[in-house]
């Protein structure tokens, strides 16, 4: 989502709106999954691009809105239902609603494990709340040898207020795992992350790959894989990593009680200690400079269903 694909920036008004139509629009979008509250879209490639789009959608009674945005927003609650979770922290502020972090995440074994960094943007709109982020470099934070960088082209969420006490949840995603997968690692994960009772598509050859649209093959490309907060593991396609945000919401307030109650750097910027980042600093990561990791070769190992559970 970065201007022209050259140049760093802070998100602004007009990113935040933008942002807002993709996850409120169907147009374009191809529904794949509707079933107890949660819903999944995904949209048709663009040329330009290999990446696709997915969203996500989920009703959450009982959690208001405000509720969600600190469980996005809590580093520290996410270790308690991030299973998938390896690392996460912050490295630096941009400004009172702009930072730069990292998150890692586990991938099946015998790949390799997966890792972001980003600039990551929040406003709090009326009773509405967004969190949008795009992959960025750090000259301190390069590519590990026991990870491979992938990238977030444009991945955020949109928590609408739903009445005092429920709030709806959006989820949009756009990233490159990197790395050349295996057809036998698609045909498995797709097991795991396919919903069992799809919406009948218009595209018979994706019902074939398990609802996953465009996955990857052989050749190389992409699984459309997300992020929360500063990127996440689960993967969207997944209507129960929806549900694990949700209950996660359900039980926030409880453990936030007992847990530095007043402490909310994302709500309350004067809490903030990060050291300061300048955008001098960024550039922005294009997945074509970096190594595309041949993974292709690996033989099937045991891939175990907690590696992709929500």
């Amino acid at each position: 989502m970065s201007r022209g694909g050259q140049m760093v920036y802070i998100p602004d008004d007009s990113d935040f709106s933008s942002f807002r139509d993709q996850c409120e629009s169907l147009e374009g979008w191809h529904c794949q999954y509707n079933k107890a509250g949660v819903t999944v879209w995904s949209q048709g490639q663009e040329e330009s691009c290999t990446v696709q789009k997915i969203k996500t959608c989920i009703s959450c009674k009982d959690v208001p809105a405000e509720t969600l945005y600190d469980v996005l927003h809590d580093t520290r609650y996410r270790k308690k239902w991030d299973s998938n979770m390896i690392e996460t922290y912050d490295i630096g502020r941009l400004t009172v609603n702009a930072d730069v972090g990292y998150y890692s995440w586990k991938c099946p074994s015998p790949l390799k494990n997966r890792d972001f960094i980003t600039l990551r943007s929040w406003l709090p709109l009326g009773n509405d709340y967004m969190i949008i982020n795009y992959s960025v470099k750090h000259p301190k934070y390069p590519p590990r040898k026991d990870f491979v960088r992938a990238v977030s082209l444009q991945t955020g969420y949109l928590i609408k207020a739903n009445g005092a006490s429920a709030c709806i949840l959006y989820y949009l995603t756009q990233v490159d795992p990197r790395g050349s997968l295996p057809k036998w690692v698609v045909n498995r994960v797709s097991q795991f992350v396919a919903p069992k009772d799809p919406i009948p598509s218009q595209h018979p050859q994706k019902e074939a790959m398990g609802e996953l649209g465009d996955v990857p093959t052989d050749q190389g490309g992409s699984i459309p894989t997300g992020d929360l907060g500063h990127c996440d593991g689960l993967d969207p396609l997944c209507p129960q990593a929806m549900k694990k945000i949700y209950k996660a919401g359900l039980k926030y307030p409880e453990w936030k009680r007992r847990h530095d109650p007043g402490y909310k750097p994302w709500v309350y910027p004067e809490q903030n200690t990060l050291p300061s980042v300048s955008l001098a600093e960024l550039s922005v990561q294009h997945a074509d400079s970096l190594e595309n990791i041949d993974e292709t070769g690996l033989p099937e190992d045991h891939l175990s269903t907690s590696d992709h559970e929500a």
